[in-house]
């Protein structure tokens, strides 16, 4: 089994992040959401492996 990363792990995370804002600019609440549905869906199916798939939504369920 994989296990989920969460330390830092993405080059240029300050441009990604502003790229993610980017795509966001202009769109209505309901539009946002969608975006970041079908961001999960992608990002998951490139995942693939079920367990960390479970672990990163876990881990996004726990509070701080």
């Amino acid at each position: 089994m994989t296990e989920l990363i969460l330390t830092p792990n993405i080059n240029r995370a300050d441009d990604f992040y502003a790229e993610l804002l980017a795509a966001h600019e202009g769109l209505s609440k309901d539009d946002s959401d969608a975006l970041n549905a079908r961001l999960i869906l992608i990002l998951a199916n490139h995942i693939g492996d079920r367990d960390v798939l479970s672990q990163a939504v876990n881990a996004a369920g726990l509070p701080d």
